[in-house]
């Protein structure tokens, strides 16, 4: 489906119950989540067949290239980080081969968006910096600040705080975002939709939610329609109109899914708002796919944002189950009590033969239904030790080795054997363990990097290349570049982990990177493209 009918769906909105109505779109949302597969089939055959497109030969002329590799970045741009980022770079290459100062600008703002898309905002401001937009087309002068006025608006969003700094952002943003709609057609969709979400930033609500529902009274393509229904959701959040909020988000995500779009937020405001309103299994399957879409396309900073909301989720799923053991535990006692009163009854009642039948078949439903609630229990049980097993197995050992020192120090203190006592302290190896948390971290880094120290060595002359002692997994200078690839950057930090001074691991650091013949600034670039298994 290229196109929707967006003003049928906000009628359907108005005129259904709301709670049935938002039943029926979730009905809907999870029959698009298992059609995913599908839509991205669809969305790879189109790519295959622009790839088929390409001139075998040599004698193509660098324009036409340049056209059909801007349609691959066009299908990848919100689809895969990686590729788009490839085509990205190859259209600026060919720019640059002609000499187009329109076409360079034009491939530099390609390559601007999809780092933002992907959350490196140090990257697009440095990139943005760098474009002299002054002497080019009003086309592209609309394109360059709707970007830097969309790079403020998301560090304002994912750097919240409810205080200057995401005010400020939003300031910036909007500044720049006035000058990019004095270059957009007032009768173009991004006209419409940058002008709403200005004024949504402005806390002008009622022209902001006048340009969004008219956008929706238009013919949208899927990926339109998302944006517009999503952004639309959030200024009805903020009113109050919580279940139309919950519907258009949901119109927004199936409108994502359809168009095979990975770099969203729609999806993930929905669980976010799903949760909050109780529904934790809905919440659970749109956080899911949230995360899927973040590690598909690899937006760096969705993975972050997805992940918090993902352990309240899953802990409201840990909870909803010790409620019902604990439910159950409670119909438990109930019943033995009735047991008890009906035992009480049988002694009183031994006599008569009638009245001690009727409480024997009491006595006998009663046991049935004790039978019941304990399969229940150990149903119940079974279900809570798959969760909490895997975490106690973690503490285990080290509970072990701290009862072993203590009941070994209870028997000296008895004792009184105080040197002895000294002495075990003293032998305590700290550096030992300490070795050997290094040697297990390097362990487990290997197991989810098993190709580091190979694609590591790649970046440097074969002389220049570090070579490992026999059972040694990592040296120092691989455990540095080892913690930041897991996302630990920061010198200091860094430092107290390997018990170094800062300037030491600054003087490591600096001396592995003069070695390579990689640049500098972009050698931990490359360190975070090596990827696990």
């Amino acid at each position: 489906m290229n196109r929707l009918l967006p003003g049928l769906i906000l009628a359907m909105l108005m005129a259904f119950g709301a709670r049935a109505n938002t039943d029926s779109l979730l009905h809907e949302l999870t029959i698009a989540v298992a059609k995913t597969a599908g839509y991205d089939a669809a969305k790879l055959q189109r790519i295959e067949k622009l790839r088929a497109s390409l001139p075998a030969g040599t004698a193509t002329s660098a324009r036409t290239l340049f056209d059909i590799y801007e349609q691959l970045y066009e299908e990848y741009q919100i689809f895969n980080y990686d590729s788009a980022y490839q085509y990205a770079g190859k259209l600026q290459a060919i720019a640059r081969r002609l000499g187009d100062a329109e076409l360079i600008t034009k491939a530099r703002l390609r390559n601007c968006f999809i780092l933002l898309s992907s959350g490196l905002f140090r990257e697009t401001y440095d990139s943005l910096r760098a474009i002299d937009i002054g002497r080019q087309p009003d086309s592209l002068k609309a394109v360059y600040y709707a970007l830097i006025g969309r790079y403020y608006y998301d560090l304002a969003n994912y750097d919240y705080d409810g205080n200057q700094h995401s005010t400020e952002y939003d300031q910036h943003g909007n500044a720049f975002m006035d000058s990019a709609l004095t270059y957009y057609s007032p009768a173009s969709f991004e006209y419409a939709y940058y002008r709403g979400l200005r004024d949504f930033k402005l806390n002008n609500d009622a022209e902001a939610t006048t340009y969004f529902e008219k956008l929706l009274n238009s013919p949208l393509t899927d990926h339109q329609l998302a944006l517009t229904a999503s952004t639309l959701s959030g200024l009805y959040m903020k009113n109050g109109r919580q279940e139309q909020a919950i519907d258009l988000m949901i119109t927004a995500a199936i409108a994502d899914i359809r168009s095979s779009t990975k770099e969203t937020f729609a999806i993930f405001n929905l669980a976010d708002l799903l949760y909050k309103r109780g529904d934790v299994r809905q919440a659970s399957l749109c956080i899911e796919t949230a995360l899927a879409n973040a590690e598909f396309y690899g937006a760096r900073q969705r993975k972050v944002q997805v992940s918090s909301v993902l352990s309240l989720i899953e802990g409201e799923r840990i909870n909803a189950v010790e409620a019902q053991r604990r439910l159950l535990v409670q119909y438990a006692i109930v019943v033995t009590l009735l047991g008890i009163v009906l035992a009480i009854l049988i002694v009183v009642i031994r006599r008569q033969v009638k009245k001690l039948q009727k409480a024997q078949q009491m006595i006998t439903e009663a046991h049935a239904a004790q039978r019941l609630i304990n399969d229940k229990l150990e149903e119940a049980n079974k279900i809570k030790e798959e969760y909490i097993g895997y975490f106690f197995s973690l503490d285990s050992e080290f509970f072990v080795k701290l009862e072993r020192l203590k009941r070994t120090l209870d028997q000296k203190v008895a004792d009184r054997k105080f040197e002895d006592i000294r002495f075990i302290v003293n032998n305590i190896q700290i550096k030992k363990e300490k070795e050997e948390l290094l040697r297990s971290f390097d362990t487990v880094f290997l197991r989810i990097f098993p190709h580091f120290v190979d694609q590591f060595n790649s970046l440097f002359k074969e002389e220049d290349q570090v070579r490992l002692k026999d059972n040694e997994p990592l040296n120092i200078d691989l455990r540095i570049f080892a913690l930041i690839r897991m996302g630990i950057s920061d010198n200091e930090k860094i430092a107290q982990i390997l018990e170094y001074s800062v300037n030491t691991i600054y003087a490591y650091k600096t001396r592995v990177k003069n070695k390579s013949f990689v640049p500098n600034d972009e050698f931990e670039v490359r360190i975070m493209d090596i990827k696990s298994v």
